[in-house]
C-alpha cells in the first residue's frame, strides 16, 4: 500500500505559478505510476498528468500541456507538478494517485486509480 499527501496549493492571480508536492509513504514507490488529477465545483475529476512506473515520460492532458510539467524522485518518493501561465479555468481541488497496475489506456480514468491523496486547493484569480 501507499499513502499519499499532497501540498504547495493556494490562490494566484492568472499568470501565475504554482508548484505542487504529492509524497509518498510505504513501500516500492519506484513500482507505483503517479497522476495527478483535478476536480472543480460541479464537475467530475479529470486527468491532468501521469508518468508511469515503466518510464519517466509524463504524459498531459491537452488543457495543460505545455503549461504543467510533472516530474518524479523516487529517492524522495515525492513528484511535482509545476504549473505555470495558471488561468482562471485550472481552479480546482488537485488531486495525486498511485496505482501499481495501471496499463497505459487506464492513466486517464479516475476509476482506474488505487490510491489517492487528500487533495489541495488552487485557485486562480482572473
Amino acid at each position: 500500500q501507499v499513502q499519499l499527501v499532497e501540498s504547495g496549493g493556494g490562490w494566484v492571480p492568472a499568470g501565475g505559478s504554482l508548484r505542487l508536492s504529492c509524497k509518498a509513504s510505504g513501500s516500492a514507490f519506484n513500482r507505483y505510476s503517479i497522476g495527478w488529477f483535478r476536480q472543480a465545483p460541479g464537475n467530475d475529476r479529470e486527468f491532468v498528468a501521469a508518468i508511469r512506473s515503466s518510464n519517466r515520460m509524463p504524459y498531459y492532458a491537452d488543457s495543460v500541456k505545455g503549461r504543467f510539467t510533472m516530474t518524479r524522485d523516487n529517492a524522495e518518493n515525492t513528484v511535482y507538478l509545476q504549473m505555470n501561465s495558471l488561468k482562471a479555468e485550472d481552479t480546482a481541488v488537485y488531486f495525486c494517485a498511485a496505482d501499481s497496475r495501471l496499463i497505459l489506456s487506464s492513466l486517464r480514468i479516475p476509476s482506474q486509480w488505487d490510491y489517492w491523496g487528500q487533495g489541495t486547493q488552487v485557485s486562480v484569480s482572473s
